[in-house]
């Protein structure tokens, strides 16, 4: 894809080239809405759409951005494998090619996103439990607050139960033929 310019007509872009961006933007726009930088989201698109393996320059190029920001808008990619760095090289370079199978990019996004909010809140909620029932088995401490520890309780342990129903979710969604069956859709 020649450099593309969002926002911008640019007369370089071929007309396939041209009908492509309102599918990058989206595909970036939808990025945005999921908590991943717009711009990394258009990299993602323009890669998408490349059918070739990518070099650094070439995608600072492509998008008009400054080395570190690429690079570390490449080490985002990767760190939600959507994009990978290939054992190969270009002139010494180091090549990056994109997933396109969107049901395995949507197993790498959100199993992460997923896996990280459950690492977090199970930490909270294995601190925070056993704080909350020693306050309700401690004798100095006054009926009301037991009263508030106890209802405290109780919504934890909904939290623990769909925690647990997450990481059942989580750990399913990883297994390689999670959407083996994609004619369902």
């Amino acid at each position: 894809m020649k450099q593309v310019a969002f926002g911008e007509e640019n007369k370089d872009l071929s007309p396939r080239e041209q009908l492509l961006r309102p599918m990058i933007d989206a595909i970036a726009q939808t990025m945005d809405l999921y908590g991943a930088n717009y711009s990394f989201g258009q990299l993602y698109g323009i890669m998408f759409f490349e059918d070739r393996p990518m070099t650094l320059e070439e995608m600072k190029n492509v998008m008009n951005m400054s080395k570190s920001n690429m690079s570390y808008g490449v080490r985002s990619l990767m760190a939600s494998k959507m994009v990978t760095k290939l054992e190969e090289k270009r002139e010494r370079k180091d090549l990056y090619a994109v997933e396109t199978d969107f049901f395995q990019t949507f197993k790498n996004f959100f199993g992460m996103k997923l896996q990280r909010e459950i690492d977090v809140m199970r930490q909270a909620l294995d601190v925070v439990i056993p704080e909350l029932e020693g306050l309700v088995q401690a004798v100095d401490t006054p009926e009301e607050e037991r009263h508030f520890c106890l209802k405290d309780l109780e919504k934890l342990e909904h939290a623990v139960q769909y925690y647990n129903w997450l990481q059942q979710f989580v750990d399913e969604l990883g297994e390689e033929n999670y959407f083996a069956d994609k004619s369902r859709f």
